[in-house]
């Protein structure tokens, strides 16, 4: 099971502090629209999220990085507030594959919803990454 060698990054977050200030930012230097974002469980009621827009092509399966700011109680921004996710068939598979190469595993594969599987790992230099599957 190999990750996506198109586009291996499928997702990213940017945690801040202070959504209203943070939207107007991105929206401004890149002259982009957020949209908001439903949070993806019931137990994150205190999540805000503002999506960048993206090109996804379901017909194809394909699709550029595509993000979001999001504001949650216990993550803060700066130094480490910014999570990408790689495309994989089963993030199981490449969290262990983390672990077994001096990188540690986080999170162990668990469901966010309609949107699939995550599973978060930290590399070798500390920084936390995501694995995504359908």
């Amino acid at each position: 099971m190999k990750c996506n060698q198109s586009n291996p990054v499928v997702w990213f977050e940017i945690y801040v502090q202070d959504m209203e200030r943070a939207k107007a930012f991105y929206e401004t230097v890149l002259a982009v629209k957020l949209e908001k974002m439903p949070t993806p469980t019931p137990e994150s009621p205190d999540m805000e999220m503002w999506s960048f827009p993206s090109d996804k092509n379901t017909a194809q399966n394909t699709y550029g990085a595509c993000g979001m700011l999001v504001k949650m109680i216990g993550k803060s921004s700066g130094c480490g507030g910014t999570l990408i996710y790689f495309a994989c068939e089963d993030c199981a598979v490449q969290a262990a594959r983390a672990a077994q190469n001096g990188g540690s595993i986080f999170k162990e594969k668990f469901s966010i919803g309609e949107h699939g599987f995550i599973a978060l790992a930290y590399d070798t230099e500390g920084n936390m990454i995501g694995f995504h599957s359908m």
